[in-house]
């Protein structure tokens, strides 16, 4: 039976990602710091440990080999480092869950190649993630994970994550707003994103975890959503209309509120033979189940 690690996999897209290995016959262990309750029981086994302690790590992984670590919350050079340090010689692959963040926002229709940010060229900077922007950490991982490590990386490159256990609530910022008659800020109603399900993110981790790839890679659901068009779903849910207000996003706090069209394409990962799924068949379905969820508190 094959073994993989998964630091972090207690909640959101990690808990996808965990049952998607289980069920194709993972021997599994999360690592985390215990503080949230996971939903596995006996299916599998659990180290607490503290990710950004190196002594720690080290002391939790000294005896164990893995076929698969799978990393959910490296946000650093140093913690890219400290893994390389922790797991060389005790794993056959390791695959880092980056961002779509790696790339400058806007991009244009057709969206960022993974050879718009090269992490094996990249300038290292080591330091914690409190010295940098979420972008730059995970350039920054990248770039440590790519230059320095001895066994195969992967580094997956998702957009925003979307579904029902988003503990971010970004869609649901939206959704409430509507609901609720409040405004709604957007700068631009004709720039786009892409997006990714919590399910289909963490079946991809486990496919490309499991495949021969090697290096950076965009994962995204097929097709993007205009943000007018996005409102367009949530008020023919809601039945009402958004209040729209024109004023940035650090004016406002909108989480969506981009100026530009900001897409990845994902035709290397369709070229490996991965299939998404189309994001416009599911939101409209997935806005209607969060609205739900969303009355029934």
């Amino acid at each position: 039976m094959k073994k993989a690690l998964v630091l972090g996999g207690t909640r959101f897209f990690g808990v996808q990602l965990v049952e998607s290995l289980l069920k194709q016959g993972f021997d599994v262990t999360i690592a985390s710091r215990g503080n949230l309750v996971d939903p596995f029981r006996d299916k599998v086994s659990r180290v607490k440990v503290d990710r950004l302690d190196v002594g720690d790590m080290q002391k939790n992984f000294v005896d164990t080999e893995w076929d698969i670590v799978f990393d959910q919350i490296c946000y650093s050079s140093q913690e890219a480092i400290d893994s390389i340090d922790v797991f060389t010689g005790k794993t056959k692959k390791y695959v880092f869950t980056s961002s779509k963040s790696v790339y400058e926002q806007a991009g244009g229709d057709k969206g960022f190649t993974e050879e718009d940010f090269n992490p094996f060229e990249y300038k290292l900077n080591v330091g914690p993630k409190e010295n940098f922007s979420y972008g730059e950490g995970k350039r920054q991982a990248e770039a440590a994970f790519f230059q320095r490590s001895s066994f195969p990386v992967v580094a997956v490159r998702f957009p925003i994550v979307i579904g029902l256990n988003d503990y971010t609530e970004r869609l649901n910022y939206y959704i409430r707003k509507v609901r609720d008659q409040e405004d709604v800020h957007f700068v631009n109603l004709d720039a786009a994103m892409d997006f990714i399900s919590e399910e289909e993110a963490g079946d991809f981790l486990a496919w490309i975890g499991q495949s021969d790839f090697e290096g950076p890679i965009n994962a995204t659901s097929n097709g993007h959503v205009k943000m007018g068009e996005l409102l367009e779903y949530i008020e023919e849910k809601v039945g009402k209309s958004a209040k729209v207000v024109a004023t940035t996003e650090k004016e406002s706090g909108s989480p969506y509120n981009i100026s530009e069209t900001w897409l990845i394409s994902n035709e290397k990962a369709k070229a490996h033979g991965y299939e998404f799924e189309n994001l416009k068949e599911y939101l409209p379905g997935l806005i209607s189940d969060a609205l739900a969820k969303m009355n029934e508190k």
